[in-house]
């Protein structure tokens, strides 16, 4: 069967994160000056043949862990979709 699977990868909170920290500069040049903070991540979709949805689920956190995301300075979450 085949599930579908989004993954989301974000800096660790802790981190500095530059590309948000552009992104603001180009906000508050817009004028745009209520947005207190932005962060970058990525956001990823797998479709995956697995026997049942916790394998496909195992299958994408091994992606992750060793492909998708850098443990050192991101984090990521998996959600099943319909």
């Amino acid at each position: 069967m085949t599930y579908n699977v989004q993954i989301k990868v974000m800096p660790l909170k802790d981190l500095l994160d530059p590309q948000g920290k552009a992104v603001m500069g180009g906000l508050k040049n817009l004028g745009i000056n209520s947005v207190e903070d932005v962060r970058i991540g990525k956001h990823i979709t797998l479709q995956i043949d697995a026997d049942s949805e916790d394998a496909a689920k195992a299958l994408a956190d091994e992606a992750s862990k060793k492909l998708l995301a850098n443990p050192v300075m991101e984090f990521y979450e998996i959600e099943m979709i319909n």
